[in-house]
This record gives structure tokens, C-alpha cells and sequence, in this order.
């Protein structure tokens, strides 16, 4: 997978033209792993400092503090940490930075942060850029994300996250790509090049299997078996390897009964010797101390020499290497060649960084970077393709010339949180649009926009005035709703057991469609909810995986038809929370469900099939596929598949579609997935036009693990389905020799 990507990617990112944008000035220096004299310069600079260095030197390389929390700036000074977190201020950025020069051997600092999607500009949620299928706005977006960050004077960023699920009720879905392998792997190695391109080292996380606990419940046990471990969950950190990434951080969870942060044959020989990775690993927030949670330590000195010896270099938060790792190395416990190998890939990264030779940082430079033109324009740019339509009932959307009023119900349309991580570092404040104001700005004065709240806060949990938003509901020609997840609904430690609308939304939802207006529903959600009691009663539904700064502008573009919907995705939407874990790429069973008999797999209350599959997302135009050709009927396993498909646009305006190639095998030595996804492209047709698009995959790809962790492509038949989501029913078929 690693050298598919390095291969695939740079095709990929240029497969789809970016939007005109400003023009952007100068940015920070791009990251990448030096190679060649180089890199072999870079090893003698760090054989010199490793001669120079205590131990104690050595053991500070490996702590990683946060601002508060007991941190004091003089341990830079005294050499006792390598990297920090959390600081966003520049002026106390530059004040922590400056301590290095006290320091004996002046060694520079890491600083890191979450910066997710956005630091003063926001971007949508890494799950709403993966809803672009667009690797080239999923690079554009972590640029940026990474820029800003890197004006204030960070350097590492904790993402990507690209931790496979195939479970909503697992809160951080909003972090990673979805449910399928493949989409995934791209959107890593894209964060990976944007990222680093935008001067922020990045890391990989989490190592590996904390998308898939038990019950969708965070933290909780994982059980993966070894086929789907090289399969399904690692791919994507090949992907972010060959892609360059820095660092690794480990997962917090236990994989089949061994903690990540402590098991040795997942760290040290799945990714730094099978993997070749070079560049450090870190520690989730003190996942080392947890390894005594798991049971795997009885106190912290024995938590620190497990989670070393697995070959995790760098402790996060929990001070245990700080505070016993020089005694397990005199004990005899640790090994001091341990030691010199994570110190080594602490100060390898380091170089390659270039912190070494960097300037000064001035903190005085750092607001003329931030929530610019140019990265406001890119945000919109993102959102605009995040959007997926799920439900147009009757051309609701866009709406008509006849539309004279709209109401806008809900919150979370307009209120204007501070999206910046300080509260007071003197940076630029971005206020997000409101959702009435852009629709105001973009319908001119003929159309009336009023606005009601609905709900008590945009937090959507407790009950406001429905009364009140009834009676603007009633007065206008169209109401657009906006629900969902936010405030503390969101994110790590979220997990749901009920994927429905809350009571209270559901109540002002109802009452809303009880006026017997047109309505339209914006999911304001990080992750698939089950919408089957209002699904089939709306006008339309839009599905916003919190879009960002320019969210609302992209909203109110889609809802008045200025831009075309073209998202599409990367989950699948259930028709129940009983239905979940649920995915397109299920093994077929000896009893399929073909008759609704009751000895067929399936449910007694429920259909089988989910309400919206993966992929899927409508436009207003109308994509019709045919013309479906492989270039050969035979393909050899060292090859590539290859073929095309006719793209036509029959009706409706100029948009833009998905092509997505699934592939089946028919029979193996084991069950197949039922389809998987191998290929897909974004493409702008015409109305009335169409386009000849080609597509290419290796044959390698179409390959598995066995329960021994052996790779193979079996020869045999394969079918081929192409269309615009995973239920695709143009097919072909061709031969692996």
C-alpha cells in the first residue's frame, strides 16, 4: 500500500482542478523526509549531539509537557523535556521557544496542538472533507489548517487521525475519513502532504484499532483479527507513512487483549521494522500511566519501561519516563542502545524539520497569516463539495422564483462561537456568517429571511420556543431547519447509544412539518444519524459534517442553487441504531436475504439495507454511466486493471460527480467482500455534456491477508461495478491470471 500511494497520490491530487483562489503570499518552508547526502549528514549531525549528551539530556528528549498542568518554562532551560503542547499565544510561544538558547546544547523545542481542521480559519470536520471525495481540497484544507498554526510558532500537529470505523456511535468519527479502506488511505496521505506542505510536522493516529471498540463506547476494548488488521486498519498509516508523515501516536485502547502503548510486536514490529518507519513515536495523553489501567503495569515505573520497550520514544502528559526511565536504565531493565535509538528518532525529525537551522520566531508577524482572503476563500471552497444532498423530494431544492419568504429555524444557523483556540492572544477573530444573512445577501431584497430559534442554545438540547418558530414557520413560503450535534455532543468521549434526533429537536421538527410548509433539513452532525422518522417528510435534507468558517455561505449557495451539491458519503446511514455497525463492504453469507423469508439473514423489524448508502449524494443535475469497457478481458498480477466509463449530464446545470469503481471477487480460497472500493474520481460535466473518464487500479490492490498475516492476489474472475455510490449496477468482469 505504501508505494501504491506514493504512485497513486500525485495523480490523484491533480485529478481535480482547485477553484480560482487569492493569491496567497509567502508561506513557512514545506516538510519532508530529507534523502540521499542529506539524510546521511543528518545521521552524523545526530551521532555528534548523542556523544555529547547525559543522560538526563537524553530522557528529556522523550517528555512531552503541556502548558499548564504543572509545566514550568525553566525545564527547557534545563533540558528536561523535547516537545510541549497547547500553547496558541505567540508571544507565550516565543517566550518558551526563547528558553532553548539557556539551555547547554540548545536543542529545539516541538510544539504541538490539535490542529484538526482549522486553527483561525476553520475548514468542515476531516469526515465533511472526506465527503468531498476530492483528495485535492483534503491537501488544500490541511495546508491551511497547518499555516496558520505554524504563524503562531507551532510545528507538529496531533493528525491526521485516520482510525477506521464502520460505527456511528463512536464519537470521533468526525476525525477520521469513514468506513472504507480505500477513501481513507487517500485522505491520509493527503492530510499528510497538505499538512507538512503548510510546515507542520504530522502524526499518525492512532496506532492501531481505536475506531473499532467494543459497542462504539470510546477507550473500550478492540478485537480485530489478523486479516482484518492488515486489511482494513492499517492501510491507512501506510498510506500517511509513504506519504511522509514525522510521527505515530499509539492508540489508548487494547487490541485483542494488549494495550497499544504497550505491545511491542504492534509498535516495534508491525511499524518500525516491517513498515521501515524512521521518524518517532508518541504516546496518546498519558496512555503510559493507563497501561496500569489496563493491567499491564502495577505502577508507573513498570508502565514506563513496558510502553519504552514496545518502542514507544516519546511519553505525552503522564511524567513517567521523566520520573523512572533513568532508574529502569541503570537497573539494567531498559538497555542504553535503546535509549540512543528513540533519542535518535526524536533529533532525526528534528533536523529533517529544520528547527536547527531555523530563524528566530517573531510573534509580532503572526496575525498577517491568519484568517486571510486566500484561506477564508479556501474554506468556502471545501464546504462547497462537503455538502451531500441525501433528499431533493420534487426539485424542492434549489428553490423557486415563486420562494417570496423564508424561515430559518434553529440556533445553530446563527450563532458565532469563537473558533479560535485563545481567548486572549491578540489573533485575528473569525465570526462564521449567519446562515439568514448570507441567504438575505444571496436572494436580494424581494425575498424576506426571518429567523427563530426554536431551540433554548445552538447547543440543541433543551427546549426554546416552539410556539414562536411555529408561527414564523407559518408566515413564510419555505422553512429551513438546522439540527444536530454540538457543544459537548461532539468529538472524544461522545459516544451515543441512540443515533436519533434528541426529543427536543424531534418535537420542533414535527411541529414544523405540521404547518404543512415546504421543509428543509440541515444536519448540523459529526457522524450518520438514523433519520427514518422524518426522512420521508421533508422537502429535502442536507447533511453539513460541521462545515467551518464558511459553512453558512456554502449552505446558503447550495439552498438558493448558486452551487450544485456534489458530495458524497464516506458512511453509511442506517435505518436504525440496531442496524449498526453497519457497512457497504460485508462479506456475503450462505443465506443472503433474497425473498424476506424468515430463514434469511436480516431483522424481523426492520429491512436489511441501510437508508442511505456509501457514496451516495444527490445533485441537482442528473449523471447518467454507461459505455462501461475494460481495456483487456485478462489481467496479470504484477499489472493494473484498467478501463473506462461514459460520464453524461441529462439533465439539469453543469455539476460535478463521483465516479466510484467497486470491485468482487468472485471465488477465493476464503469469503470476499461483497464489493470494495478500488477507484473513484471527481469530474465536472456539462449540462447536457459528457465525459470519457478512465480509470486504473493495480491488481496488487485487489489482494488480502490470511489469518497468518500472508499476503495474497488469487487468480480468478472478478467483477467489476461502476456508478455513482456502493450499490453501482454497471458491471463488467475480468480474469486475474
Amino acid at each position: 500500500m505504501t508505494a501504491l500511494i506514493r504512485r497513486l497520490l500525485p495523480l490523484l491530487l491533480a485529478l481535480t482542478p482547485l477553484p480560482a483562489l487569492a493569491q496567497q503570499p509567502a508561506g513557512p518552508p514545506a516538510l519532508a523526509w530529507k534523502t540521499g547526502a542529506e539524510a546521511r549528514a543528518i545521521e552524523r549531525r545526530i551521532d555528534a549531539l548523542l556523544a555529547r549528551m547525559t543522560m538526563a539530556e537524553k530522557i528529556g528528549q522523550l517528555n512531552l509537557f503541556g502548558r499548564g498542568d504543572g509545566f514550568r518554562p525553566e525545564w527547557v532551560a534545563e533540558g528536561r523535556t523535547g516537545a510541549v503542547m497547547n500553547f496558541t499565544a505567540p508571544a507565550e510561544i516565543a517566550a518558551v521557544r526563547a528558553r532553548v538558547a539557556e539551555s547547554r546544547l540548545k536543542i529545539p523545542l516541538i510544539l504541538g496542538l490539535d490542529a484538526i481542521n482549522g486553527f483561525a480559519t476553520y475548514f468542515p470536520q476531516p469526515i465533511g472533507q472526506a465527503s468531498t471525495f476530492n483528495p485535492r481540497l483534503v491537501e488544500l484544507a490541511s495546508y491551511w489548517s497547518a499555516r496558520e498554526a505554524r504563524a503562531v510558532g507551532i510545528n507538529w500537529t496531533f493528525a491526521p487521525m485516520i482510525d477506521m470505523t464502520r460505527d456511528a456511535r463512536w464519537g470521533r468519527n468526525m476525525e477520521g475519513a469513514g468506513e472504507d479502506v480505500h477513501l481513507a488511505s487517500v485522505v491520509a496521505a493527503a492530510r499528510v502532504v497538505g499538512y507538512q506542505r503548510g510546515g507542520l510536522a504530522t502524526t499518525a493516529k492512532h496506532f492501531v484499532g481505536y475506531g473499532a471498540p467494543e459497542g462504539g463506547r470510546d477507550y473500550n476494548s478492540v478485537w480485530i483479527p489478523v486479516s482484518q488488521l492488515w486489511d482494513y486498519q492499517l492501510p491507512p498509516f501506510r498510506a500517511a507513512i509513504g506519504a511522509g508523515t514525522f510521527s505515530v501516536m499509539t492508540s489508548l485502547s487494547a487490541m485483542n487483549g494488549i494495550a497499544a502503548t504497550g505491545d511491542r510486536d504492534l509498535v516495534t514490529g508491525i511499524l518500525k521494522q516491517r513498515f521501515g518507519f524512521r521518524g518517532f513515536v508518541v504516546s496518546d495523553f498519558d496512555s503510559v500511566r493507563e497501561l496500569i489501567n489496563h493491567g499491564m503495569a502495577a505502577d508507573r515505573a513498570e508502565a514506563a519501561r513496558k510502553a519504552f520497550l514496545a518502542g514507544v520514544d516519546m511519553d505525552m502528559m503522564s511524567g513517567a519516563y521523566d520520573a523512572h526511565l533513568a532508574d529502569e536504565i541503570r537497573a539494567g531493565r531498559v538497555p542504553a542502545a535503546a535509549l540512543d535509538d528513540a533519542v535518535r528518532r526524536v533529533l532525526r525529525v528534528k533536523f529533517h524539520m529544520g528547527l536547527f537551522d531555523e530563524p528566530p520566531f517573531d510573534p509580532a508577524t503572526a496575525a498577517r497569516d491568519l484568517a486571510t482572503p486566500a484561506s477564508r476563500e479556501a474554506s468556502l471552497a471545501v464546504a462547497r463539495e462537503s455538502i451531500v444532498m441525501l433528499r431533493n423530494h420534487e426539485q424542492a431544492l434549489p428553490l423557486r422564483s415563486s420562494v417570496r419568504s423564508i424561515a430559518v429555524v434553529g440556533g445553530a444557523a446563527t450563532h458565532q462561537e469563537d473558533w479560535q483556540y485563545s481567548d486572549n492572544a491578540g489573533l485575528p477573530r473569525v465570526r462564521p456568517p449567519k446562515l439568514p444573512d448570507e441567504l438575505s445577501r444571496l436572494l436580494g431584497p424581494d425575498v424576506s429571511v426571518s429567523f427563530a430559534p426554536g431551540l433554548a442554545t445552538h447547543c440543541n438540547l433543551a427546549a426554546g420556543d416552539t410556539a414562536g418558530a411555529v408561527r414564523t414557520a407559518e408566515a413564510a413560503d419555505v422553512v429551513v431547519v438546522m439540527l444536530g450535534e454540538d457543544c459537548e455532543q461532539i468529538g472524544e468521549g461522545t459516544s451515543r447509544a441512540h443515533l436519533d434526533l434528541p426529543p427536543v429537536q424531534q418535537a420542533l421538527l414535527d411541529a414544523l412539518i405540521t404547518t404543512g410548509k415546504p421543509v428543509v433539513v440541515i444536519l448540523h452532525t459529526t457522524r450518520p444519524f438514523v433519520l427514518t422518522r422524518f426522512e420521508g417528510r421533508v422537502a429535502a435534507i442536507l447533511q453539513a459534517f460541521h462545515l467551518g468558517t464558511e459553512g453558512r455561505t456554502a449552505l446558503a449557495e447550495v439552498i438558493t442553487g448558486r452551487t450544485n451539491p456534489s458530495g458524497k458519503l464516506p458512511m453509511t446511514f442506517p435505518r436504525a441504531t440496531g442496524q449498526v455497525p453497519i457497512y457497504y463492504d460485508r462479506l456475503p453469507t450462505g443465506r443472503p436475504r433474497l425473498t424476506d423469508a424468515r430463514y434469511e439473514t436480516g431483522y424481523t423489524d426492520e429491512k436489511l439495507e441501510p437508508l442511505y448508502p456509501f457514496g451516495f449524494g444527490l445533485s441537482f443535475s442528473r449523471f447518467g454511466f454507461d459505455a462501461l469497457a475494460l481495456d483487456a478481458p485478462r489481467f496479470a498480477r504484477t499489472g493494473t486493471v484498467s478501463g473506462s466509463v461514459r460520464v453524461a449530464n441529462t439533465s439539469g446545470p453543469a455539476g460535478k460527480e463521483v465516479v466510484q469503481v467497486y470491485v468482487h471477487q468472485r471465488v477465493g480460497s476464503r469469503s470476499r467482500p461483497l464489493r470494495q472500493l478500488r477507484f473513484f474520481e471527481k469530474v465536472e460535466v456539462a449540462a447536457g455534456g459528457e465525459v470519457r473518464v478512465r480509470f486504473a487500479f493495480p491488481v496488487r490492490s485487489l489482494g488480502f491477508h490470511d489469518d497468518q498475516g500472508r499476503f495474497r492476489v488469487e487468480p480468478g474472475e472478478y467483477d467489476v461495478y461502476v456508478g455513482n455510490d456502493s450499490n453501482a449496477t454497471l458491471t463488467a468482469r475480468f480474469t486475474v491470471n
